[in-house]
């Protein structure tokens, strides 16, 4: 384990950037459901920006800092923040809106590394510094969106099978006491952590390609071999 400055201002911006991605994530699944006309997460406080509003001790803080200080960060998007509270009665298409609802946690992070990377190719070529920045920004956005569609609950990808296959609350929520030993086994399987890194290489694939396509002299700052 490595304390030198740069190692752990390195760190640092990651893990910040992390904290206002999950703030994103979570914000979304609450500014949906609450469009949809369920106000719970606004009475939960949960229709905010703020990221003390959407954090999970362990999820959003405990687990990013041993991952990004102590393992190498290889995978530092693998977090979850605190999830938001719904009330299906108050949904007027329950099946429809839930599926809503579930995706707009990964959307909001895939509309984040897409304004990142409209704004890089206007700066980059002026400020190359921020280069890395940027990239840091869209993969960790496209990161958790990927992360986050995987069928584990409580990852949103387990919220929307449970309703494509008709799953009941009662199985699903059996299932979900054994999620956690689950996760740590899963993104511990070498199989699976390559499939996730080919999953988010190609997912950033759209994001490189519009860079290049923008403004070719901002693409190799951002995206530099």
């Amino acid at each position: 384990m490595d304390f030198d400055p740069l190692f752990l201002r390195n760190g640092l911006i990651v893990f910040i950037l992390l904290v206002a991605s999950i703030a994103f994530h979570e914000w979304g699944h609450a500014k949906v459901a609450d469009l949809l006309g369920d106000d719970t997460p606004r009475g939960d406080g949960r229709v905010t920006l703020n990221p003390l509003s959407h954090l999970d001790m362990v999820g959003s803080v405990i687990f990013p800092l041993l991952n990004i200080f102590v393992f190498g960060g290889g995978f530092p998007f693998i977090a979850w923040g605190r999830p938001v509270v719904t009330n299906p009665s108050n949904l007027r298409n329950r099946w429809r809106d839930d599926l809503l609802i579930s995706m707009a946690g990964p959307a909001a992070n895939l509309l984040v590394a897409l304004v990142s990377i409209l704004a890089g190719c206007l700066v980059v070529v002026a400020q190359p510094r921020l280069g890395e920045l940027v990239k840091s920004l869209v993969v960790m956005n496209v990161g958790l969106a990927v992360f986050n569609i995987l069928p584990i609950p409580p990852l949103d990808g387990a919220s929307v099978l449970r309703r494509l296959v008709g799953m009941s609350e009662e199985t699903y929520f059996t299932v979900s006491r054994w999620s956690g030993l689950v996760m740590l086994l899963v993104i511990n399987i070498s199989v699976t952590q390559r499939l996730i890194a080919y999953a988010v290489a190609r997912a950033c694939w759209p994001y490189a390609a519009l860079c290049a396509w923008i403004s070719p002299a901002a693409f190799p700052l951002i995206f530099h071999p």
